[in-house]
């Protein structure tokens, strides 16, 4: 899926949620959806989450 196809279907749920349910839903649904981002780059191997948790807490950087 190229980056423009994906950005067109991530604007076109947000349209839709925020016209349906309101602008609140909408941020709840754009939420889930970084959620489900996160957790799908880190099942694929792409993102190391002890690492980007470390780096929140201070206890490393990215450097």
């Amino acid at each position: 899926m190229s980056a423009t196809l994906a950005g067109i279907a991530i604007a076109a749920t947000l349209a839709i949620s925020a016209l349906a349910f309101g602008f609140w839903a909408m941020l709840l649904v754009a939420l889930f959806m970084a959620v489900g981002a996160v957790i799908g780059r880190s099942l694929d191997g792409r993102l190391d989450l002890r690492g980007v948790l470390d780096a929140l807490r201070g206890k490393r950087t990215s450097s």
